[in-house]
């Protein structure tokens, strides 16, 4: 496996080995990442993932400066599930100047959590179409975890035509229904233990909904108040139709409900798939 650090140098080694799958990751990995990882080997001959830190992501008072960094170990991760290629820039080679071109997303992107972090989809978006156009990938894959920016690339891939196909990795959960994320190592102990709820209450969702029963903003309501009481800081509990993600209506067939909340100081984001009743 290769650790490469420029643009230049990467561009010179890929030369010839098409056709390259891509995952973009901003470090810390976990089993997660890896399972994407490994479904990249599936789609091509050769897999480059990269780790960046991306600032454009972050707004004022987030964790960018205390993100952990675990190059080291994410290398050996990276190595054991077969990666190829291990692209980690520096913010100076990827923004020699600052970055005054940006991809602006559509307007839903200021829902969900782009509602609670304002121009984060920008900055995903912007740093995305940068790597692609660095990797030149046939194809690259993102997980299912976060829905909203695997359905915002979706929709900047199709739009600017890009000559890539976008895979989906199903999301990787602990033995209790956690998701698993970059950022449960900032739960404390107790948090930890309690943090599994968000998941429960997506999943009482889908029970509901497959059982017949379309009192959706009933359904949200309850699931964001039993959150609220065992001390979650809900951002949102949302039905939506997993085809548009526009909000769920009583005939939608495809749908998904995702969650967002604090627990202590750490955000979490999960969402469920399902078929409704019809």
């Amino acid at each position: 496996m290769e650790i490469i650090s420029t643009i230049a140098v990467l561009r010179e080694t890929l030369q010839g080995r098409q056709p390259v799958v891509f995952v973009p990751t901003m470090g810390n990995l976990h089993e997660g990442h890896i399972a994407l990882a490994e479904l990249a080997r599936q789609h091509g001959r050769t897999v480059v993932v990269s780790i960046f830190v991306n600032p454009l992501q972050f707004g004022p008072g987030e964790d960018l400066a205390k993100y952990p960094r675990t190059l080291e170990a994410d290398c050996r991760k990276l190595q054991a599930a077969g990666a190829d290629i291990v692209f980690t820039p520096s913010a100076e080679e990827l923004f020699p100047t600052p970055q005054q071109f940006q991809v602006e997303p559509p307007p839903f992107a200021n829902e969900l959590c782009g509602a609670f972090r304002p121009g984060h989809f920008r900055g995903v978006a912007t740093i995305v179409l940068k790597l692609f156009n660095i990797v030149q990938p046939a194809c690259a894959v993102f997980g299912k975890k976060d829905y909203q920016q695997l359905f915002i690339i979706r929709g900047m891939v199709r739009e600017f035509d890009l000559p890539l196909k976008i895979f989906a990795g199903e999301t990787q959960r602990a033995e209790d229904g956690l998701a698993l994320s970059s950022r449960n190592g900032y739960l404390k102990a107790e948090e930890r233990a309690e943090a599994p709820r968000l998941y429960q209450n997506l999943r009482l969702i889908h029970e509901a909904v497959t059982s017949g029963r379309r009192d959706f903003a009933t359904l949200e309501s309850a699931a964001a108040a039993d959150l609220a009481r065992h001390g979650w800081q809900v951002d949102y509990i949302s039905l939506r139709n997993a085809g548009t993600l526009q909000p769920a209506q009583a005939g939608d067939a495809a749908l998904v409900v995702l969650g967002a909340a604090r627990l202590g100081t750490t955000r979490l984001i999960d969402n469920v798939e399902f078929r409704s009743a019809g």
